[in-house]
């Protein structure tokens, strides 16, 4: 069994390094890459014309002012106009082509992680809280559309312009230069000692984020309950844990990003000190012309100014590294249950289900069956009845292949039921369980959701179908029959209403095996009877398999089983299915 936990160790989280993650980051942005060189091309074409503005500057002083050259003046002074209009145009088509990039990349990365999470089993969402997968979706791929909508044409032209200034400081005089970029040095051995620190800060504060919107989702969805027991200091207390959690981890994430500013400030007027006094002093001894010095001063702030954006760029960058981690990590799982190559096993033609040797445990917890053998014919109703716990909803879901067994084998006519593809064994086995989930729609919606036969189905074609099979007495309970709104939230339906959707939904399918778990546990006792004698209408091929603990429901079974403590066993009659179940109150 996979272990699907998104919670890691501090091992596991261990960072493993800005050049990692910005590989990572350049393989999500690879699918925009015409977007991205040109925008690219447009950076370096503003870079060279921000950079080209002091070399005229200081030409025009040491040229045109110094020799008191109005016309000169005036050229470069049209020259460094346009220079300037280049430099806002070049801006203005960054920002847009970059901004467009963002948008495309929040959109395909949002829908690859829903998509993913549509791919995962049920075992996934046992062991992660909605809540927390809900903030990775929103909140963390913002994270990377912040950084890449704003922060990443910052990051690469004050890149563009630092190489351009460092050149230029170089070529101008190569000993000032190189000593006026010292204090850089000292900047990247900081930086990349310090990186990692920020990143694990900024990863914390995005798992207390999703840890409080787990808390207040689960708030939320059990309100009526809060209500009922009067405690809301509970959830309260609850709430104002996560919420001092998420301050505190906030307040240490924002003291990280803020920690380069200041660093890459002292060290940016280290430098420019440099260059004053070993610049002045070039110029009283001759060696320097004050035009030259003023170009040198401006692209020792081109190489440094850039140094302090980034400063609190590469704080984003960061954030968006933490960010891109909770992302990966749900992107790189893999579903377990995969589809094994068809196999032909034996099997009676008169069973359609059998469980040989089978196994199973939840990737948290002890073994819930253990090495359960038991066959279903064709036709024929079986009842699962045993205590709480005992297992009858872990069997039912491994028939269903909710989950996989961790031993053994479950046959579906005649082939091991891990070879049937999705829509082919959704076809053959029907599900009604205790608490259905219903879409957002009509009542419509919900019964032909996911069956192709019907889906194109007017409301009167549906209504002919619905009365040959018995179910149009069920829809008429409904106020507005098909067009019934039914919402996710709120009691717009009652809680047996969606059961008889549910149920409605299933029956429409013609499965060849029908699962009932709980099925009628939130429907009056006339609708029941009106259930029961739906279901006798059937396919006499039909396989039903209903897990009750009104024992009313079971009694016209073929057989009955018994399940509890790992074990599936022959209950024989009603009276000793009764019996059995009395013994094991007594003995627990």
């Amino acid at each position: 069994m996979n272990n699907y936990s998104l919670i890691k160790t501090k091992e596991e989280e261990k960072d493993v390094g800005a050049l990692a993650a910005m590989r990572k980051f350049v393989l999500l942005l690879g699918t925009e890459k015409n977007s991205l060189i040109l925008a690219i091309f447009v950076i370096l074409i503003n870079s060279l014309l921000s950079l080209l503005a002091p070399l005229i500057i200081g030409y025009t002083i040491d040229h045109y002012i110094s020799f008191k050259d109005y016309h000169g003046l005036l050229v470069f002074s049209g020259i460094l106009f346009f220079v300037y209009i280049g430099v806002l145009i070049t801006s203005y088509l960054q920002t847009k082509l970059m901004g467009t990039v963002g948008q495309r990349v929040l959109f395909k990365l949002r829908n690859s992680v829903f998509n993913k999470l549509q791919e995962l089993p049920i075992d996934f969402f046992n062991v992660n809280k909605s809540g927390d997968l809900i903030s990775r979706i929103n909140n963390d791929t913002d994270k990377l559309n912040q950084f890449l909508s704003q922060s990443l044409v910052q990051f690469v032209g004050s890149i563009f312009v630092m190489i351009g200034a460092g050149i230029f400081l170089l070529s101008i005089n190569f000993k000032l230069g190189a000593a006026t970029l010292i204090p850089a040095v000292f900047i990247v051995i900081f930086t990349y000692f310090i990186s990692p620190w920020v990143k694990s800060r900024n990863l914390k504060n995005l798992q207390s984020v999703g840890s409080m919107s787990a808390q207040i989702q689960e708030s939320i969805e059990n309100f009526k309950t809060v209500i009922v027991f009067n405690r809301r200091d509970y959830f309260r207390e609850h709430f104002a844990k996560a919420n001092l959690d998420n301050y505190t981890s906030s307040i240490k994430a924002g003291l990280a990003n803020n920690i380069f500013t200041p660093v890459y400030t002292l060290f940016s007027n280290i430098a420019q000190a440099i260059v004053l006094s070993l610049g002045i002093y070039l110029v009283v001894t001759g060696s320097f012309k004050l035009g030259l010095l003023l170009s040198f001063i401006a692209y020792v702030t081109n190489f440094y100014n850039p140094l302090r954006q980034i400063a609190a760029i590469w704080a984003n960058f960061q954030v968006a590294m933490a960010g891109w981690d909770r992302i990966s990590n749900i992107l790189i799982l893999e579903s377990d249950l995969k589809i094994i190559p068809d196999k032909n096993l034996f099997i009676k033609d008169d069973y359609i289900l059998e469980f040989k040797n089978v196994s199973f445990k939840y990737s948290v917890g002890q073994e819930v069956l253990h090495n359960i053998n038991f066959s279903l014919e064709k036709g024929k109703t079986y009842a699962l009845v045993g205590p709480t716990g005992g297992g009858k909803t872990t069997t039912a879901s491994l028939m269903a292949r909710l989950y996989d067994p961790t031993m053994g084998t479950i046959i579906l006519e005649g082939r091991d039921i891990r070879s049937y593809e999705l829509a082919q064994r959704v076809k053959k086995i029907g599900f009604i369980s205790q608490e259905p989930f219903l879409f957002s729609g009509t009542v419509k919606d919900n019964i032909v959701c996911g069956n192709e036969e019907y889906e194109s189905f007017t409301n009167q074609q549906l209504v002919e179908v619905l009365e040959s099979a018995g179910l149009m007495n069920l829809i008429s309970r409904f106020e507005f029959g098909l067009d019934t709104k039914v919402v996710t939230t709120g009691e717009v339906i009652s809680l047996g209403q969606k059961q008889l959707i549910a149920f409605i939904r299933a029956v429409l399918r013609r499965p060849e095996i029908l699962i009932l778990d709980e099925a009628t546990a939130n429907i009056d006792t006339v609708t029941e009877k009106l259930l029961e004698e739906i279901l006798e209408k059937l396919p006499t091929e039909t396989t039903k398999i209903i897990i009750a603990h009104r024992l009313n429901t079971i009694e016209n079974a073929d057989k009955i089983f018994f399940v509890n403590s790992g074990e599936i066993v022959e209950a024989g009659s009603m009276q000793h299915a009764i019996d059995m179940l009395l013994s094991n109150k007594k003995n627990s």
